[in-house]
This record gives structure tokens, C-alpha cells and sequence, in this order.
């Protein structure tokens, strides 16, 4: 097992300095994290597939002209992680200094009922990246982000993990994504290349997708504050996470380039929440204290003050196989004297739906209101290295 340099991200800063940073030119697999990627590199290209909708809603606000999608510092190529030849011809013509492969099928649920389509995008599609900046010849001279995920934990050994916890996923998307950390430890061992693993975990944001449970626990909790909405099923309420934001962890993805030697790196917030605790936090941020009753199946989460039911459990949202995840902060090479809430990463999930459900522009001022009460200090990540 390689040696990981864990990095904690804290968020109780969320306005991050980073616009200074600056890059030549860049391709970005896109995911929710190219949203903040794109703030903070130069220019960036980004791969996308071709969709029978041109659904560019997370993006809208990188465009120099929304309107017109007249692009800026974001040119946008259509590709496919399974498609090697379109790889090679835009790398060869972009040549660029860094590539984040953020692009995957990363839906662990889906990853069971698509497992032969998630192993190739997302275990084969990083091998087909790697070997098309060899083909270029530019391995001397690109730096090479892998995103790598908590799910390669898996069913853990131990808990909380350490840097010498064995990897034993338990999805198709956690072996799928094995496979691409170590292609990638390959490739920079034997080409000398400058590519690196991040071991994210879990690291959320308005712009998460819909069909993620964050998201879809604050805009449920949204909807039924605006009377759109009675109830909605989950799964496990028990499942544990650790939860940060999008935005911190792209930073790390940023410094993680800037090193001089290539390493892997855990980035983490030390801190673990059950799906449970989001749930009544989030319903917290509009009023609503829940109550649980029943058990297992059976067990419903209720309005105290309206005696309401809003949440109830649903066996078909179970996953076959569940992953315990928690990293130890006893082992984190750079780390510093914070404390780490859930609430900075909560708040913009929950109150950024509620004027899009709506369209009441009071809400605007109450998510602005929300925004100035969680900066409450400053952190530069820069001092850490």
C-alpha cells in the first residue's frame, strides 16, 4: 500500500482567494467540481459528451455571454472517456499543462445496475488518458490528476482508516475506480510521469447532481417548506459520511499539481455524519424540528410542530453493499487548529433551492444573509505547504 499525505479542508471560510492562481491552458473532465476548477485555472478546455439535450445549466455562469454561450476562458470540445482516438486528438491539440480527469459514472447505486459501462469509462477511460498524453509526447510535461474516491475503502479493515488500510471496494464504482489509482501509480512509476491520486471524500455543493442524496435532501426539504412537496423516501438513514465542499477541495486538487514530486494525497474533513443528522439539520434551516418513529422500514420522520410526516424509508434506495468511512486525524501530515462544521457545507445546499423552487426573491436575501454568518474566518491552504 503506498504512503498518502492526508490534507484536511476546513469550511468555515467558503470565499476562497483563488483567482490569482493562474495556468495557461488546462482540460477538465467535467463534473460538479469544474465549476470551481474553472475560477481558478486560466483557461480551461473541457470534454463533454453528446447528449440528446444540451443541458449546460452547471456551467451557464462560466460563459462570457450566457446567453449567446459565447465562450471565455472555457472552450468546450465533445468527447468520451471511451473513446480513445477523440482523447489523443484533443490533447494533441490543446497541449495542455494540466488535466483533471473529474469525469466518470460516479453514481455508486447506478454503478450495480450499469457495472460493465462504469468499469470502462471510469477504470478504462483513465488508462485510455494516460496512454494518449504518452502518444502526444507530452509525459515530460503534463501534470495529471486522478479523482479517486473514499469508496476504495469500501467494506474498511479499520475505522477510522490510516494511510495503511488495504483498499477493499464494495461497488462496481469503487473497483471500477481502483483500477484507475493504480494505473495511475503505473504510469507515473514507469513513464516518470507527474500523475497523482486525490482520495476524495465525499464533498458537496449546490450544483451536486440531483440524483445524489445531499441534493436530494435539500431540495425535498426546499420544496415541502414552500408547500410543493408532503414527503420523500431514503435509504439507510444510518449510512455515515464524511461531507465537505466542492469548492475547498478543488483548491487541493490545485496544490496537489503544484508539488514538486508527484504524491497521493487523502483529502478529508476528519469528520463523519449520518444521512440521519443531514436530514434534521437541513429541515433545522427552515424551522422544522423532525422526530423519528418506527423502526428499520417502517421508521418515518415527522414534523414536531405540525406532526407531518416528511421523510419515510424506502428498501429500494438500499444499496446491496454499504461503505463505513471516517480517516483518522491522528496520522495527517499537514494540519492545523480547526474546528470543522457540517453546517458551512449544509447551509448553501438547503437555502440556494428555495428561490429556485419559488422564485421569491425574500429567500435571496435570506441565503445572502446565511452567507455572511458562515465566513467567520480566513484560511489561506497556501501556508501549508
Amino acid at each position: 500500500m503506498a504512503r498518502y499525505h492526508f490534507f484536511y479542508v476546513r469550511y468555515d471560510t467558503i470565499n476562497l482567494d483563488i483567482c490569482r492562481y493562474r495556468y495557461e491552458s488546462d482540460i477538465v473532465f467535467f463534473n460538479q467540481q469544474n465549476c470551481f476548477l474553472n475560477i481558478l485555472l486560466h483557461f480551461v478546455h473541457g470534454i463533454l459528451r453528446r447528449s440528446s439535450s444540451f443541458n449546460t445549466g452547471r456551467i451557464e455562469h462560466l460563459y462570457q455571454n450566457p446567453q449567446t454561450h459565447t465562450e471565455g476562458n472555457l472552450k468546450l470540445h465533445y468527447g468520451d472517456l471511451t473513446d480513445s482516438t477523440c482523447l489523443v486528438k484533443i490533447i494533441s491539440q490543446v497541449k495542455p499543462t494540466e488535466i483533471y480527469n473529474l469525469g466518470a459514472q460516479s453514481h455508486v447505486k447506478i454503478s450495480f445496475d450499469l457495472a460493465e459501462y462504469t468499469a470502462n469509462v471510469d477504470g478504462v477511460g483513465t488508462l485510455r488518458l494516460l496512454d494518449a498524453i504518452k502518444t502526444c509526447g507530452l509525459t515530460n510535461s503534463v501534470k495529471f490528476y486522478q479523482a479517486s474516491t473514499s469508496e476504495l475503502y469500501g467494506k474498511v479493515q479499520e475505522i477510522p482508516q490510516k494511510e495503511t488500510t488495504p483498499f477493499y471496494p464494495r461497488s462496481p464504482y469503487g473497483a471500477a475506480k481502483l483500477y484507475a489509482y493504480w494505473i495511475v501509480v503505473n504510469f507515473r512509476e514507469a513513464y516518470n510521469m507527474f500523475a497523482v491520486n486525490g482520495i476524495l471524500f465525499n464533498h458537496e455543493s449546490p450544483r451536486r447532481g440531483a440524483n445524489f442524496v445531499t441534493r436530494k435532501i435539500s431540495r425535498s426539504v426546499a420544496k415541502i417548506h414552500l408547500g410543493q412537496l408532503e414527503f420523500f423516501s431514503l435509504g439507510n438513514l444510518d449510512s455515515k459520511r464524511d461531507w465537505g465542499h466542492a469548492n475547498d477541495y478543488v483548491e487541493a486538487m490545485w496544490l496537489m499539481l503544484q508539488q514538486e514530486e508527484p504524491e497521493d494525497f487523502i483529502i478529508a474533513t476528519g469528520e463523519v455524519h449520518s444521512v440521519r443528522e443531514f436530514v434534521e439539520r437541513a429541515f433545522g434551516h427552515v424551522g422544522k424540528t423532525i422526530v423519528w418513529e418506527g423502526k428499520d422500514e417502517k421508521e418515518v420522520g415527522r414534523c414536531q410542530e405540525t406532526g407531518v410526516i416528511h421523510v419515510k424509508v424506502d428498501p429500494k434506495y438500499f444499496r446491496p453493499t454499504e461503505v463505513v468511512s471516517q480517516v483518522s486525524p491522528t496520522i495527517c501530515v499537514y494540519m492545523y487548529n480547526a474546528r470543522v462544521f457540517m453546517h458551512p457545507v449544509l447551509t448553501p445546499l438547503v437555502c440556494l433551492p428555495l428561490p429556485l423552487c419559488s422564485g421569491n426573491l425574500e429567500m435571496l436575501a435570506i441565503l445572502a444573509y446565511i452567507k455572511s454568518i458562515i465566513h467567520i474566518c480566513t484560511f489561506d491552504p497556501r501556508n501549508l505547504w
